[in-house]
């Protein structure tokens, strides 16, 4: 769909930790670690190019990482499917079809089928309730592989499903339901993200990047969702957004001059290297906030 687009992989990145002297008070003081996000596959690579996308994660493209991670499942940390009858609300129900339509990807992710098959009834109800056709979730049902063995197969029918809703919401004209529906995802995204791959302790540098990166993405979750502030709940939770945005600010990213092509259609920034300034503390903050607005959103 058009804002479900997928955050591109940081490239390999190393952290630079060095040790300061303060001649007035003698006291050793460690700067907040530094991550760079690109480092030449070879001596002599100065022309690798890499695309990082602004747009929102989908639901399916975020779980990769946790692959390359080597990643156990853990059902604990998705929304209960139970939940689903009680979410009875439009609201509650948009900003939980983007959750668990993200959750899906990750018990995708791990062949979970059984569990893959609920949830596309989970999506049916939830869709349900906002008077979406139900025949969007129920042909995708229908053409399942009953072993769901063919992944790219599901993938293409979750992205199906999703772009439309996104056709058939902005067709209503109920944009703000879609930014609703669509700030759940990433908000869920965030979080497994932040709960299972970011380990404070031992931050990994291409963690970090993805992470850091979600700057631009929430920048076009914002820019979206202020043209519907006729809903309530969309000014409600874009300023719970803006007060999460505080800690994404305090990242830089950087460019070289004349290195950097910006395709508003794809929604990709192309360049052949970047370097970004990202504190452990900041992204604690973020982990934190994302953390306690996820429990806002999924409570019951």
């Amino acid at each position: 769909m058009r804002h479900f687009l997928m955050v591109a992989v940081a490239g390999c990145a190393v952290i630079l930790l060095t040790a300061s002297c303060n001649n007035t008070d003698k006291e050793i003081k460690t700067p907040p670690p530094v991550f760079s996000t690109y480092i030449p596959e070879s001596p002599d690579d100065t022309t690798h190019v890499r695309e990082i996308y602004y747009g929102l994660m989908t639901p399916v493209e975020v779980c990769n990482i946790f692959e390359r991670l080597g990643i156990h499942f853990n059902d604990t940390i998705i929304l209960p499917p139970g939940n689903r009858d009680l979410y009875m609300s439009s609201y509650k129900a948009a900003m939980n079809l983007g959750v668990y339509g993200v959750d899906m990807g990750y018990v995708r992710l791990f062949g979970v089928n059984r569990q893959t098959m609920s949830y596309f009834n989970i999506l049916k109800t939830l869709s349900g309730r906002l008077n979406i056709p139900d025949s969007f979730i129920s042909d995708a049902i229908k053409s399942l592989d009953p072993e769901m063995s063919h992944h790219d197969s599901v993938t293409r029918l979750m992205n199906d499903v999703y772009s439309k809703i996104d056709y058939h919401l902005r067709q209503e004209g109920n944009e703000g339901t879609l930014g609703l529906m669509l700030m759940g995802g990433w908000i869920e995204a965030m979080y497994l993200a932040t709960q299972l791959a970011y380990d404070p302790a031992n931050p990994d540098p291409q963690v970090v990047g993805k992470i850091a990166e979600q700057k631009y993405s929430l920048i076009s979750l914002l820019s979206f969702m202020k043209n519907y502030y006729n809903d309530p709940m969309v000014v409600f939770y874009t300023k719970k957004l803006k007060y999460l945005n505080r800690w994404f600010d305090k990242f830089e990213i950087y460019y070289q001059p004349g290195d950097i092509t910006v395709d508003t259609l794809r929604q990709v920034i192309t360049t052949s290297g970047t370097e970004m300034t990202v504190t452990v503390d900041a992204l604690n903050e973020i982990r934190d906030y994302v953390a306690k607005l996820r429990a806002e959103i999924t409570a019951v």
